[in-house]
Parts: C-alpha cells; structure tokens; sequence
C-alpha cells in the first residue's frame, strides 16, 4: 500500500566496469572493497575463485563474497 505523496526512489542503473575484462557490463559481482568482476569472468575463474560454488573469494582483500544462492 503507497503512502499519498510517497515517491519511490531506485537507484539508477549504471554500467559497471568489470575489473578483469575492463568492459562495461550492465551487471558485475562486486565486492564491499569495490572489485567487480562481470559473469563472463567469473565463470572462466571459478575454479580459482569459489571452492564450493556458493561463495567466491575477492582476488583484492580475500572476503568471502555470497552469489545470492543461499
């Protein structure tokens, strides 16, 4: 239910640079430190990045980063 008055605020969608590729992805895997990497990338690193599939180790500060899978 909306509020009278209320106006709903989304941020907007911006390119990503993916810090592997340097192409401009309109969706990266970014991490708090501010590494993104784009799907492409990703998937040809997975076996360097995730050991189980279901999170992924950030190359730059070495957090463990979620896929939204959980």
């Amino acid at each position: 239910m909306a509020r009278a008055g209320y106006v709903r605020k989304h941020k907007l969608q911006t390119a990503t640079e993916c810090h592997c590729c340097r192409r401009q992805m309109p969706f990266c895997w970014t991490c708090r430190c501010g590494f993104s990497i784009c799907q492409e990338c990703i998937q040809e690193n997975m076996w360097g990045m995730s050991c189980n599939g279901i999170t992924w180790q950030c190359p730059d500060c070495g957090r463990q980063n979620g896929f939204g899978n959980q």
